[in-house]
This record gives structure tokens, C-alpha cells and sequence, in this order.
């Protein structure tokens, strides 16, 4: 995706939760959406990146992904998500790896890897999305705009 498309994919964000969080996109077509997120701002009290942090960064790109996926007229809504936390990271950021597993009409599902910046996996998650068409009674996102959200 060129620049453009990529900043007008990340201002989906403006005003919700993975702007609150900074994460901000790198890469984003619908088979593969690349993203990475601050660990300061995110830890819990022990000074480690929050576990609900990696979930959200999770989320936040599947659900991108599954978004362009679905494409014009259509919405994304995560129906199922698991995370599996494999080691802490305690500064820099982490990025995360959205890949398409599967891309049908109704159901799309991502795996993401989110690693630390040496490299290291410090969470997998897998995030199922349902995708329907938008109802004309139906705000995308939730939005009081009308643009679609991320997440």
C-alpha cells in the first residue's frame, strides 16, 4: 500500500483506542498488516507490557486486515481472540505481524505475532473476525462521524 493509503488506513484510528495506545501502522494490504506500539504507556504495575496491551495491538491489526479484507460497504467485527504471552518486554515498542489464514465472505482469521525489538516473540495471538454488510441504520466503528474504526 502506498503512503497515502497507508495514512488514510491509520486515521481510522484517530480518537479510539489504538490511537490512546500509539500504535501505528507500518504495512497494511488484506493478507498481511504490519504495526508496532510503544511499551511505555502499556505496562501493568510491574513495569512489563500489559498482556491486554499485546491483545489489543492484536486486534487492532487483524481486524485491519480483515477490514481491507472485506472491503467497501462491508464491516469487520472480532468474534473471537486468544493470546498466548511468552516472554516480557519492558521498554522500546513492539511490532506486530498480522497474517491471513483464512479470507472467506463471512469469517476472516489472522494469526499475530508480536515481537519485541531484538526480535524476540513475546505474544502469538489468533483473531477471528465476521463480516457483514453495513445496514444503512448502522454507524461503522460506532462512530458519531460515520468513519469506520479500528479494533
Amino acid at each position: 500500500m502506498d503512503p497515502a493509503g497507508l495514512a488514510a488506513v491509520g486515521a481510522m484510528f484517530d480518537g479510539t483506542l489504538p490511537e490512546r495506545m500509539g500504535i501505528e501502522l507500518v504495512e497494511a494490504a488484506p493478507e498481511r498488516v504490519v504495526g508496532r506500539m510503544p511499551v511505555a504507556g502499556n505496562t501493568q504495575p510491574y513495569g512489563l507490557l500489559h498482556g491486554g496491551a499485546s491483545a489489543v495491538l492484536a486486534e487492532t491489526l487483524g481486524s485491519t486486515g480483515a477490514a481491507l479484507h472485506a472491503g467497501p460497504g462491508r464491516v469487520a467485527m472480532g468474534i473471537e481472540i486468544n493470546a498466548t504471552h511468552h516472554r516480557s518486554a519492558t521498554s522500546g515498542h513492539v511490532t506486530g505481524v498480522a497474517t491471513r489464514l483464512h479470507g472467506g465472505r463471512s469469517l476472516a482469521t489472522y494469526a499475530i505475532e508480536i515481537t519485541d525489538d531484538e526480535g524476540r516473540l513475546v505474544c502469538t495471538s489468533r483473531l477471528t473476525c465476521m463480516l457483514r454488510d453495513v445496514r444503512p441504520d448502522m454507524r461503522p466503528g460506532g462512530r458519531p462521524d460515520g468513519r469506520p474504526g479500528g479494533g
